[in-house]
């Protein structure tokens, strides 16, 4: 099947005597990317502070199944990354808020399109089950 990708542009031309590798620069970004991104929970942390900053407890809560020692843990690299920013309040008791970034806020168009995938999956696949 042949389709095409706004991917296909990024790569390089493939030659029937090419290795059909991507650019080695191209791939160095994308490999950076899904580093700062992967993880079992960093998509979910960063979609759950896209309506604004949360409390840790309230964000715990808004994610279910996390333990408090792994939401530190991510919460730390997607702040070493520049996607989350903590912000601790001088209130006794201590009050930490945590935000996105300017840099997060700038992949709301990829979740968009994430969702508008899996709308489109969700469908296909639903249909699919229906039918067996």
């Amino acid at each position: 099947m042949d389709f095409e990708t706004s991917m296909e542009n990024l790569t390089s031309p493939c030659d029937h005597d090419c290795d059909c590798n991507p650019d080695p620069a191209l791939l160095a970004d994308f490999k950076r990317a899904i580093h700062a991104l992967g993880g079992k929970w960093k998509l979910e942390i960063l979609f759950a502070l896209m309506n604004g900053a949360v409390r840790f407890g309230a964000l715990r809560r808004s994610i279910g199944g996390i333990t408090q020692h792994m939401l530190t843990t991510q919460l730390r690299e997607l702040e070493q990354d520049g996607l989350v920013s903590r912000t601790a309040f001088a209130e006794k008791p201590l009050r930490v808020e945590y935000g996105l970034t300017d840099a997060a806020y700038g992949l709301l168009p990829a979740f968009k399109e994430i969702l508008s995938w899996s709308r489109l999956y969700g469908d296909a696949r639903l249909a699919a089950s229906q039918e067996a």
